[in-house]
């Protein structure tokens, strides 16, 4: 299916997720992303599959205005509405749902601590010494540089120009900083011409684009900085917090919930750049603090969001919800017995 709309090609992708499930006669349908949330939910609820579940990992229509954003809270309001349970990969993702009326607040909850699949910290925390050293040799990385990450889609949406901004004005004071860019460009949501130039022509940001397994790359940043405007789960903070890395973002959506402000990183008010480069800042001539928001954040990531903890809060829910569909047998017993 088409990540955009595209009604054609969206209803085409519908009649064929209903006649896959009417083949299958699933149990359960449990669907994400606002495309495949809606189509997925429309599906099983034509098909009436006994349990339904339509799983929030994030608001796009946070950040849109006009008709695609009544576009998005129509879709929203559908896919709940197909969904026996609605469930949130964060608490504040939950409440910004609840809030904006797409769902009534018994019908959304979250897993766990939230996180759409919680993390393998071992990933993170384990990276081979000679792999780091090998990224750094190809990547033209200084060992005495100090290094800022990001590691995501290269959108508005992330805060890619707020990020290119921040690191011009921490950078003023902190000539030898580099700023180390983990992934591509997107056309849905594109960052302008001028941003992306910077981003070619500065030797100062290396940009690697796509990155199949970008766990050795956070062995490689002092900070990571992820100043997105809206999250459903801050999934690239929390890994950079299993590697021991300190983080900064805006106090966005998904965002907060991936953060401890003041214990495992530091959150700035959505869209201030001048904060956002202080924090920057503070990290970067603190070395005390940075390795201490570094292991609060690893031990977090350890003790909190282990994947079998998502794995087993989502199985209660799918037992709950096939058990409500499909109560018991009530065996009337025999007049003569």
């Amino acid at each position: 299916m088409a990540r955009e709309i595209n009604p054609t090609a969206d209803l085409r992708s519908l009649f064929q997720l209903v006649e896959l499930m009417r083949q299958w006669r699933p149990d359960v349908v449990n669907a994400g992303t606002p495309k495949a949330g809606l189509l997925g939910m429309l599906a099983a609820r034509i098909t009436n599959v006994p349990a339904r579940v339509y799983h929030l990992r994030g608001l796009r229509l946070e950040t849109t205005t006009g008709m695609k954003r009544r576009v998005l809270s129509v879709a929203e309001r559908v896919s709940s509405a197909c969904a026996h349970e609605v469930i949130a990969v964060s608490r504040s993702l939950a409440d910004t749902y609840t809030d904006l009326g797409l769902a009534s607040p018994s019908k959304v909850r979250v897993v766990g601590a939230g996180s759409s699949n919680g993390i393998e910290a071992e990933r993170f925390t384990t990276s081979d010494p000679s792999v780091v050293s090998v990224l750094r040799a190809r990547h033209n990385l200084p060992e005495a540089s100090p290094i800022i990450g990001f590691v995501g889609r290269l959108t508005r949406d992330k805060g890619v120009h707020e990020l290119i901004e921040a690191f011009g004005r921490v950078r003023k004071a902190t000539p030898e900083l580099r700023l180390l860019l983990v992934g591509d460009f997107e056309d849905g949501d594109p960052v302008s011409e001028a941003v992306v130039e910077q981003i070619r022509r500065d030797p100062a940001i290396i940009h690697t684009g796509f990155v199949g397994d970008t766990a050795p790359y956070y062995a490689l940043m002092d900070v990571l900085v992820f100043p997105s405007r809206r999250e459903g789960f801050g999934n690239v903070l929390l890994e950079a917090s299993a590697a021991g890395v300190a983080v900064v973002g805006f106090r966005a959506t998904g965002t907060v919930d991936a953060v401890v402000d003041g214990l495992t990183g530091t959150l700035v008010n959505l869209g201030d750049v001048a904060a956002l480069a202080h924090a920057i800042t503070r990290y970067l001539v603190d070395g005390d603090l940075r390795r201490a928001h570094g292991q609060a954040g690893q031990a977090r990531a350890r003790d909190d969001f282990q994947p079998e903890q998502v794995w087993q809060g989502l199985s209660e829910r799918y037992n709950h919800l096939l058990t409500a569909a499909r109560p018991p047998l009530h065996i009337v017993p025999d007049a003569g017995s």
